[in-house]
C-alpha cells in the first residue's frame, strides 16, 4: 500500500491520511460482513431460525441504504473533525451492544445503529479525500479507500469468523470493537482539525435526489453491481452443481475470489484518473461479456473459474469514477450537498446487491443456474447505457457553455 502511495507523489500527511481512511473502511467492512460467517452460531445461541438470523445481514443493508443519505444530509452541516470522532465512538458503542446482546431484538437494533453510522463515516471519508487530496490523485485515493471494504472481506472477515468459531460469536464483536478503538485513536491523531463545511438545509440536500443527472448517475453502479450479484448470490451452488467442485474447496475459491476483487480497486483507480465516465461506457460492456461468458464456460471447471475470477476483477471497477462523478455533479447543481452526494455510491451499491439477489432469485426459481449469466450481463449492459447517456449529457452541457462564453 505504501509503495502505491509513494508512486502517487503525495506528501507524508496525505499518505498517512489515506491509510487512516482506508483503515476506517476496512473496520466498517469487517463489522458489516463478519456476521455472514457466524449465522449458524448466532441462530443456535439465540434460538432463532437461520432465516431470521439472515435478517441481520439484510437488515444491515436496508438500514445502510435508507439511513445513510438521510443522516448524512442532516449532519454534514457540522464540523467534520468532531463529527467523525463522534460517529466512530457511536460505532464502537454499537459493536459493544452487539457483543453484549442476549436477544435477537437487541442484536438487530445494534446492527441497524452500526449500519447507519458506518454509512455516514464512509461518505465523510470520501468527502474528506475529495477535499484534501490533489486533483489528479483523487481517483486513485478514493479507489484505495474503497479497497478497505474488499480487504476486509479477504482478511478481516475470515479472522473475525475464526474468532467466533473458536470462542463465541460475541467475541467477534469484541474484536470489531477493538478495531473501532484503534480507528478512533488514529482519527484523533491524523484527521485534519480544520476542514471546510458546506452548510445547507436538510431539505436542500435531499432535493438533490430529484435532480435527473444525479439519479441517472446513481443507477449506473446500481445496475453494474446488480449484474455481478445476480450471479454471486448463487456462487456456492454454481461452484458445486455447475462446475462440479467439491464442497470442501468452496471456501478456498471464495478466498481467491476476494483476492482477485482487490485488483478491481486498482483498475478503478486507473479508470478514474482521467475522464473516467467516458471509459465506464466500455468497461460495462466488458463486464457484460465476462458475466455472459459463464453461460458457455459453466460446462468446464477451469474455464468457469476463469469467468468467475474475471468477474471479481470487474466488480468494483466503477466505484472511484462514480464517487468522483456524483461529487462533481453536486458541486455544479448543489454545492452544499457534496457530502450528501458522497454517500450515494455506497447506497447505490447496497441497492444493487439487493436488486441482483432478487433478480437472481427469480431466475433460479423459474429456470436453471446457467441463465444467471446472461441476465447478469444484461444488467451490466443497462449500466453501460446509463453511462453513455450521462457522458452524452456532459458533452452537450460542455458545448452549450462553450458557445455561451
Amino acid at each position: 500500500m505504501d509503495r502505491t502511495l509513494n508512486q502517487e507523489g503525495l506528501n507524508t500527511k496525505q499518505k498517512v491520511l489515506a491509510i487512516t481512511l482506508t483503515l476506517l473502511t476496512f473496520v466498517m467492512g469487517t463489522s458489516e460482513f463478519v456476521i455472514v460467517g457466524l449465522l449458524t452460531e448466532v441462530s443456535l445461541d439465540l434460538n432463532i431460525s437461520l432465516a431470521t438470523a439472515g435478517t441481520l445481514v439484510s437488515g444491515f443493508a436496508i438500514a445502510y441504504a435508507i439511513g445513510t443519505p438521510v443522516l448524512t444530509a442532516f449532519v454534514s452541516r457540522f464540523p467534520k473533525y468532531p463529527l467523525m470522532l463522534t460517529l466512530i465512538s457511536i460505532f464502537i458503542i454499537g459493536n459493544i451492544i452487539s457483543a453484549l446482546s442476549a436477544s435477537y431484538e437487541l442484536l438487530i437494533l445494534s446492527r441497524v445503529l452500526t449500519a447507519v453510522v458506518s454509512g455516514v463515516l464512509v461518505a465523510l471519508s470520501m468527502s474528506i479525500a475529495g477535499d484534501i487530496m490533489p486533483k489528479n490523485k483523487k481517483g486513485s485515493i478514493i479507489a484505495l479507500i474503497f479497497a478497505g471494504f474488499t480487504i476486509s472481506n479477504v482478511i478481516g472477515v475470515p479472522i473475525g469468523t475464526l474468532i467466533g468459531q473458536l470462542g463465541n460469536w460475541q467475541l467477534t464483536f469484541w474484536f470489531t470493537t477493538l478495531l473501532g478503538i484503534i480507528s478512533l485513536i488514529m482519527a484523533i491523531l491524523i484527521l485534519p482539525k480544520k476542514m471546510k463545511v458546506e452548510k445547507g438545509s436538510l431539505k436542500d440536500q435531499l432535493a438533490l435526489l430529484t435532480n435527473p443527472r444525479i439519479l441517472l448517475a446513481f443507477f449506473i453502479p446500481t445496475f453494474s453491481i446488480a449484474g455481478t450479484y445476480t450471479i454471486y448470490t448463487y456462487i456456492t451452488p454454481i461452484l458445486e452443481q455447475g462446475l462440479d467442485i467439491p464442497t470442501s474447496y468452496v471456501s478456498m475459491i471464495l478466498l481467491a475470489y476476494g483476492a482477485f476483487s482487490i485488483l478491481s480497486n486498482v483498475v478503478a483507480g486507473k479508470i478514474a484518473s482521467r475522464d473516467g465516465i467516458s471509459k465506464l461506457r466500455y468497461v460495462f460492456i466488458v463486464q457484460a461479456i465476462i458475466l455472459g461468458s459463464l453461460y458457455f464456460t459453466m460446462s468446464s471447471t477451469v474455464a468457469g473459474l476463469m469467468s468467475l475470477m474475471l468477474m471479481a476483477v470487474m466488480i468494483y471497477a466503477m466505484n472511484a469514477t462514480v464517487q468522483l462523478y456524483l461529487m462533481n455533479l453536486a458541486t455544479v447543481y448543489a454545492p452544499a450537498a457534496k457530502d450528501f452526494a458522497s454517500s450515494l455510491t455506497p447506497v447505490a451499491v447496497n441497492v444493487g446487491i439487493a436488486l441482483g439477489a432478487t433478480i437472481g432469485g427469480y431466475v433460479v426459481t423459474s429456470g436453471d443456474l446457467i441463465h444467471l449469466s446472461w441476465v447478469g450481463g444484461l444488467c451490466a449492459l443497462i449500466a453501460s447505457g446509463l453511462a453513455f447517456a450521462s457522458y452524452r449529457l456532459d458533452r452537450q452541457e460542455t458545448l452549450t457553455s462553450t458557445k455561451a462564453s
